[in-house]
């Protein structure tokens, strides 16, 4: 990763910076109300990602955003979350509140403009929830931050410096949307959350040079 484009900040002594936490706290209250069942599906209709074709529910503008803090169980919102304070605390210290604020919603909302589109193209009628996409944007950005960071993965149990990590994930995640063997999960969508997030480093490793 270029040095120019971000400044480096001291990491300090928060385990939880205030977007990351922000980030726990909102998607935490939202698992909360989708256990209500008097809100759970008025809150899934109206704010999961729906499809263009979709007439009721239908999509709106607005459900690019707040797809990614809706879950679809706790193993699902546990996942999400550990994973975005595991990759997420370290960058938010280092690029500053604002420019991973800016990162994260971009790889939320490019995921789920590419999920549209596959949407579109299988002719699907199906919501779409979770911040996987904005997750798998933090995990691009640690391995280009950090290439020879060793990681430890949790399945296979090995060691695995950051950057083959990136394109282990990314090669799974594209076998498994090619092949249709994980059936419910939005693997276009985590691909798109990359996709996006490479795009948005580019753009201001551009600007850095300029």
């Amino acid at each position: 990763m270029n040095q120019h484009i971000y400044q480096r900040r001291p990491v300090g002594d928060s385990a939880i910076p205030n977007v990351i936490f922000i980030l726990l706290i909102i998607n935490g209250l939202m698992f909360a109300l989708q256990q209500m069942p008097q809100l759970d599906q008025p809150i899934f209709f109206n704010f999961a990602l729906w499809p263009l074709q979709s007439s009721f529910p239908g999509f709106q503008p607005w459900q690019l955003l707040t797809y990614g803090f809706l879950h679809g169980g706790l193993t699902h919102i546990a996942f999400n979350m550990f994973m975005l304070w595991m990759f997420g605390r370290e960058l938010e210290l280092l690029y500053g509140p604002r420019r991973f604020l800016i990162y994260y919603i971009t790889c939320v909302v490019g995921a789920g403009i590419v999920q549209l589109i596959v949407a579109m193209l299988q002719g699907g009628i199906y919501p779409t929830v979770g911040a996987s996409g904005g997750v798998f944007g933090l995990l691009l950005l640690f391995g280009m931050t950090f290439p020879n960071r060793m990681i430890m993965l949790l399945i296979p149990p090995i060691p695995m410096k950051a950057k083959y990590m990136v394109i282990l994930f990314g090669v799974i995640e594209l076998s498994l949307g090619l092949s249709g063997r994980a059936p419910g999960i939005a693997n276009f969508a985590h691909l798109g959350g990359m996709l996006f997030g490479f795009i948005l480093i580019q753009s201001w490793k551009s600007a850095a040079r300029r």
